[in-house]
C-alpha cells in the first residue's frame, strides 16, 4: 500500500543481498497469480545457537564487558567453577551455572547487568587518563554494594546440589556411587563420606579401542576443563587425542574413525591413523 521503511531500506541494502531478492515484483489490481509451489511445511522460532569461545569473547567485546587481558580469565573461571561444560566447543551451563545465576540476578541485579559492567570499565579508563577520582568512584560502588551484600548473606541459606546417583557400587561399602565435581570435572564417589573414602575417575566411554594396546577409548579433561579422548588404561597406555572417535572402524586398516569438524564444512569421518587416508562426510555416513 506505501513504501513504509523500504523507502530508507531500499537505499542501503546489504552488498551480499541480491537485487529484488525477497520482494514482491510490481503487481496490479486484479492481476491473476500463478501457482508456483506449495510447501507443507511448518517452521518454529530456533533459539540462538549456544556460544563458542570465539563468539562469546565477541559478545563481550560488543557489550563492552571486560578487556583483551581478561577475556581468557573470565572463560577460565566459568569452566573450572563448574558453570558451563564444553560440549561440541559450545559453552554448555550446568545445573551449578543456572543456580548461581539465578541467586546473582535476584540478589545482585545491578553488578550483573551488562549496561553496568560496561560503565564501570569507562570509570577505569577515565581514572587511569586521571580524569576521574578513584575514592570517589569506589564509594559510589562499594556502598550499595555492602548493603546488598549484607542482605544476600542474610536471606541465601547454604545450597548444596543433590548428588547423581549411579547404578554402581561402592566396592568398599556396598552405597551406591554417585557424581561429584571437582577442580578436573565429575568423578565417582561413596556417598559414605567422611567413614568412606572412596573415589574413582567418571570414564564416558566413546565405544572405540585403543590402537595400541587394545583397552577403550574414553573421554578425559585437561587441567584448562578442554575435552580430549585417551586410553582408559592410563598411566600403562598413554594414547590419546584430541578428536572425538566414533565405536565404527575404518573400513580399509581397521582402526577406529573420527569426527573433524572444520567451520563451514560439514562434519568428515576420517581413520585415526595417519598412514590411512580413508574420509568421508557425515550424511555419506548416515546413507552408508
Amino acid at each position: 500500500k506505501f513504501p513504509g521503511f523500504l523507502r530508507v531500506y531500499s537505499e542501503a541494502q546489504e552488498e551480499a543481498q541480491e537485487e529484488g531478492k525477497g520482494r514482491l515484483p510490481e503487481l496490479e489490481e486484479g492481476q491473476e497469480l500463478k501457482l508456483v509451489e506449495v510447501r507443507p511445511e511448518q517452521h518454529f522460532t530456533q533459539p540462538p545457537p549456544r556460544y563458542t569461545e570465539a563468539a562469546l569473547i565477541k559478545t563481550m567485546e560488543e557489550l563492552g564487558i571486560g578487556r583483551p587481558s581478561t577475556y581468557a580469565p573470565i572463560i577460565e573461571t566459568i569452566r573450572q567453577r563448574g558453570y558451563v561444560e564444553m560440549k561440541d566447543r559450545h559453552f554448555v551451563p550446568t545445573e551449578l551455572g543456572f543456580v548461581v545465576t539465578d541467586l546473582l540476578r535476584e540478589y545482585f541485579p545491578r553488578v550483573v547487568d551488562v549496561d553496568f559492567t560496561a560503565e564501570l570499565e569507562n570509570k577505569l579508563d577515565a581514572i587511569e587518563e586521571g580524569k576521574a577520582d578513584w575514592v570517589q568512584i569506589l564509594r559510589e560502588f562499594y556502598g550499595p554494594f555492602q548493603e546488598a551484600l549484607r542482605h544476600a548473606q542474610q536471606k541465601i541459606g547454604k545450597i548444596s546440589l543433590p548428588p547423581q546417583e549411579t547404578d554402581e557400587l561402592c566396592p568398599a561399602c556396598g552405597r551406591r556411587l554417585v557424581i561429584k565435581r571437582g577442580r578436573f570435572g565429575e568423578f565417582l564417589a561413596c556417598p559414605g563420606f567422611p567413614e568412606c573414602r572412596y573415589t574413582k575417575p567418571l570414564l564416558k566411554s566413546t565405544g572405540a579401542l585403543c590402537p595400541r594396546c587394545g583397552g577403550e577409548i574414553v573421554e578425559r579433561r585437561s587441567k584448562r576443563g578442554r575435552v580430549f579422548y585417551g586410553c582408559s588404561n592410563y598411566p600403562a597406555c598413554g594414547f590419546t587425542t584430541w578428536l572425538e572417535p566414533v565405536s565404527e572402524k575404518c573400513p580399509r586398516c581397521g582402526s577406529f574413525l573420527v569426527v573433524r569438524r572444520r567451520r563451514g564444512r560439514a562434519p568428515e569421518y576420517t581413520c585415526a591413523n595417519e598412514e590411512c587416508d580413508y574420509r568421508r562426510t557425515a550424511q555419506e555416513a548416515q546413507v552408508q
